[in-house]
């Protein structure tokens, strides 16, 4: 694809007209409604059913063509259409839905915190201009922002040369619901954009304000290193009996070295991805009379652009060789448990320059330099699967002051401020005008 100067892609008399007709139907009590009602669905990964179903009903409501695509008896997708006169290029909005707690004390804790707060339940509170309630922000503001740029294209009676596919997917976080047919890790998009569902390229929103066209991956391994089942009561020293813990100690103090060193190695343009010992599980809680034979480590990788999940093994299994050759007493094997490789859409491509623009339309002023960033998701596997991908955002509620019981962690990443996301509808309803109401030769693709 070749691209004018964007000072080229102005735009005419009648597209500011529908720009500025667009942003004025920008309705923040409806905006808040969607987000109190989606949030009041529950859908922890594998079972966003209710909040899918939720939004076909929804998206028709409003004029966006919607149907639901299931995955499984409990999980699905909802896609909506605006269709265009089939001379433009078509554009994908895009958002996940389902939320990474599963709002349920019982699960959750200890791991998400020492108690559930109001931001990790699946019941909205309004509190002024805030919604609060598990995912409330991330990701059903984000499911919300999509919508109401679409449904506000429509009440401004916006006249689209390229269709608007405005779809939501389930299964997008990064864990892996075993007891759910496994969903996670984008099985979701994998399965809508197997199924029917395309565009010529696409928008992704998720939190910051910022665009991004590199797309972090990530790679899982587990390490388990050995030792023998044991009793307490035995003296240490004692032949044929060794700890697995202790060896385990070491393995993760230098994983941890290796981790800080890591991003260093691998920045690209726009990531710097990072690495965490996310997990160790060890021994039986319930016999501390018996020391187990095996300690399980768990560690998620990031990866940038440029790196293939096959390197990063390689990269790891070269530390863990050499951890083994270190100590003694290390009796480990790894392995790899999940693998999804980071993308990279061209900063030259039409859609990165069209978010651009758009975000500076919004801001006025102009777009320079974009932090590096780490946070896997969707985008990825979007952009793998065929599709040029940029990532757009809004400022996130941490950044402000903010009730200070939500401003530990991530909570249920369920705080969502409603002014703040207006200049993102905006920056979408920019681009659903810049690209969908010009021929596809005008921009490069045909």
């Amino acid at each position: 694809m070749t691209n004018k100067n964007s000072a080229d892609f102005t735009f005419n008399a009648q597209q500011q007209s529908w720009y500025e007709q667009a942003c004025s139907k920008i309705d923040q009590n409806r905006l808040k409604q969607l987000i109190v009602d989606l949030t009041a669905r529950h859908s922890p990964t594998g079972a966003e059913r209710a909040a899918s179903e939720f939004m076909v009903d929804y998206m028709n409501a409003a004029g966006i063509a919607a149907k639901y695509q299931a995955i499984t008896e409990t999980s699905g997708n909802c896609v909506g259409r605006l269709r265009g006169s089939g001379s433009g290029p078509s554009l994908l909005l895009y958002a996940p839905i389902d939320t990474l707690l599963e709002g349920d004390p019982l699960k959750d804790l200890p791991h998400a915190g020492r108690a559930m707060r109001a931001d990790m339940l699946p019941q909205p509170i309004i509190d002024g201009d805030l919604v609060i309630g598990l995912g409330a922000s991330n990701p059903k503001s984000m499911v919300a922002m999509i919508t109401e740029a679409a449904h506000c294209v429509v009440e401004a009676g916006i006249v689209l040369t390229g269709d608007v596919v405005v779809a939501t997917a389930g299964g997008g976080m990064p864990w892996v619901v075993a007891e759910r047919g496994h969903a996670g890790i984008s099985n979701g998009v994998n399965h809508m954009l197997s199924h029917g569902v395309t565009a010529d390229f696409g928008i992704i929103v998720k939190p910051w304000d910022e665009i991004y066209y590199e797309h972090p991956g990530m790679i899982w391994f587990k390490v388990t290193t050995w030792g023998t089942m044991g009793y307490a009561g035995i003296p240490r020293g004692t032949p044929g009996f060794r700890s697995s813990i202790v060896p385990g100690a070491k393995v993760i103090l230098e994983i941890e070295q290796w981790l800080i060193e890591y991003p260093d190695r691998h920045t690209s343009d726009q990531i710097k991805p990072e690495g965490w010992i996310a997990a160790v599980r060890s021994g039986w809680p319930e016999k501390p009379a018996l020391p187990g034979a095996a300690c399980e480590i768990f560690i998620d990788v990031r990866t940038a652009p440029g790196q293939t999940a096959a390197q990063v093994e390689r990269e790891f299994s070269a530390l863990m060789q050499s951890i083994m050759a270190k100590y003694d007493d290390v009796d480990a094997e790894w392995e790899t448990i999940v693998t999804c490789d980071a993308a990279r859409t061209d900063p030259e491509h039409w859609v990165t320059r069209s978010a651009t623009r758009a975000w500076e339309a919004v801001h006025e002023r102009k777009y320079t330099e974009t932090p590096y960033l780490s946070g896997q998701t969707d985008a990825a596997a979007i952009c793998r699967l065929g599709i040029p991908l940029v990532r757009i955002g809004y400022p996130w509620v941490g950044d402000k002051e903010m009730p200070a019981e939500y401003a530990e962690g991530l909570g249920g990443m369920g705080v969502a401020n409603i002014p703040d996301l207006v200049g993102t509808i905006k920056a979408l309803i920019y681009s659903v005008i810049d690209s969908c109401t010009r021929s596809r030769a005008e921009i490069g693709i045909d």
